[in-house]
């Protein structure tokens, strides 16, 4: 849906956003003169939002006072959050924004259209539960229609992750979520294989057999695809996700409160790469990206691959299992693998991978570890600041590489408890000999309650923050 447009002026049905600055501030054709008296002493007091209604207009004053860069576009989207919770609790179909700063309107929109996310698919009565906002102008020309094209394919890329992650795996298993991705890509512009059990079988992905072992529904691999004519990158970025749609633990059983009870999210990392793919399709993006995708669930079946295993992995490499539940490592580790014959400029993953992550930063930022040069890292980390998805990066110091020797096997799939998303990431490097980076979405990828304009459930972490990194690099080639 495009939720997000830009006109000449405001409709007259139209509830308004007024972002002003509050230093310079002294009149706005949008109010009268009793609402310039309001905010000039709300102005006073440094009052964060000004509210007035009347009949059946709303009218939002947002004064910017002593923030700029980022923290101001992140204090814009989370009013977006509270604007947006206003205007459908009174049923508004339409708001437009008024600024005189194209980047300020921008980031109020998003936290708008973020904001107003909502999974109803499961539910009898959707259609009375359905939100009423439905368009976001931003009002004097400020943005043009490639400004709102780009901004609608970043919203419509996070919704469409965040809504994988929410479908619960009794319909999204990992056939149906290539099923998914076949449908994403045709309608997007890139494409989609599908490698089935036996092909996967005949390739010996040992990683992803054994995950799978304990399942009656096959695994699959997923290569997905957007190549232009004349690409600027002549080697190609790959995204790897993690696709495990839902995590028992094996039989290293999870406990059940705050644990296996939301382990449908255990395939956010997918949803990552399928969502950013689609933005760079549906932006013509001039940039060779691939997406690599091991799917399967981590159930529990008389088949089912145990500790005290050793399992032969696509690479050749010899695992010890100490633990079924460290299974998204093994299904990584035959895609990294994997992605060696793609010659590729930089590999990036995304899984929800340990706990160590969670308990180390919470659910505020993505633990990040990798071998890219320091100017890949730099606007790596440039573009997380700039969609304010945070990252910490962590070392990969060798001793916690010793962790993962083993007495019967070239290593092991578990490290220490301490450190644990180290020890995790030093065994996806074991498969890498390329430019690399990991991203430990475990804590941000799914939320137990909404927080400003991420939602309860799936938040589509890694989305918009992959889509601004190689929109910039695609932007480089033309300067």
């Amino acid at each position: 849906m495009k939720i997000i447009k830009s006109v000449s002026k405001p409709a007259a049905a139209d509830q308004l956003v007024i972002i002003i600055d509050a230093a310079q501030f002294k009149k706005s054709e949008h109010l009268d003169k009793d609402e310039l008296d309001a905010v000039k002493v709300s102005l006073s007091h440094k009052k964060p939002l000004i509210h007035f209604h009347s009949g059946k207009q709303h009218k939002f004053v947002l004064p910017v006072y002593d923030k700029s860069g980022w923290e101001l576009s992140e204090k814009l989207r989370k009013s977006g959050s509270k604007i947006c919770a206003v205007l459908n609790d009174y049923k508004a179909k339409s708001v437009c924004i008024v600024a005189g700063d194209k980047h300020a309107a921008l980031a109020l929109a998003e936290g708008l259209a973020l904001s107003n996310y909502q999974f109803l698919r499961h539910f009898s009565d959707k259609k009375k539960k359905v939100n009423s906002l439905q368009t976001i102008s931003v009002g004097g020309s400020l943005i043009n229609a490639a400004d709102a094209e780009y901004l609608n394919t970043i919203i419509e890329s996070t919704f469409i992750a965040r809504d994988l992650v929410n479908e619960p795996q009794s319909h999204l298993n990992a056939v149906q979520l290539s099923e998914e991705f076949k449908k994403i890509g045709k309608a997007a512009g890139f494409s989609v294989e599908v490698w089935n059990e036996s092909r996967i079988a005949a390739q010996k992905m040992g990683g992803l057999l054994a995950v799978n072992k304990g399942s009656k529904i096959p695994p699959t691999f997923n290569i997905l695809e957007y190549k232009p004519k004349n690409p600027v990158n002549k080697k190609p970025y790959v995204l790897v996700g993690k696709g495990v749609v839902y995590d028992t633990g094996g039989l290293s059983l999870k406990p059940t409160p705050m644990s296996m009870d939301h382990m449908k999210c255990d395939m956010a990392g997918s949803a990552v790469v399928v969502s950013v793919l689609n933005a760079v399709a549906r932006l013509e993006m001039n940039l060779h990206v691939i997406g690599l995708v091991p799917a399967t669930d981590n159930w529990i079946g008389e088949n089912s691959y145990a500790p005290g295993d050793v399992i032969t992995m696509y690479s050749g490499t010899t695992v010890e299992i100490l633990n079924t539940d460290a299974e998204g490592r093994l299904v990584l580790a035959d895609a990294l693998h994997f992605a060696k014959k793609l010659n590729p400029q930089l590999v990036c993953d995304f899984a929800t991978l340990t706990g160590a992550a969670v308990r180390a930063i919470g659910p505020y930022a993505t633990a990040v570890m990798g071998k890219a040069d320091d100017a890949v890292k730099e606007a790596i980390f440039e573009s997380s600041y700039a969609v304010f998805e945070r990252l910490v990066e962590f070392p990969l110091w060798p001793e916690y590489g010793d962790e993962l020797k083993s007495e019967i096997a070239d290593m092991t799939n578990l490290g220490k408890g301490e450190g644990g998303q180290i020890s995790a990431a030093k065994f996806l490097e074991h498969f890498t000999d390329y430019p690399w980076m990991h991203f430990d979405i475990a804590g941000p990828a799914y939320n137990q309650s909404a927080d400003a304009y991420k939602p309860k459930g799936g938040t589509g972490v890694g989305v918009r923050l992959m889509i601004d990194f190689l929109n910039k690099q695609s932007q480089k080639s033309k300067k």
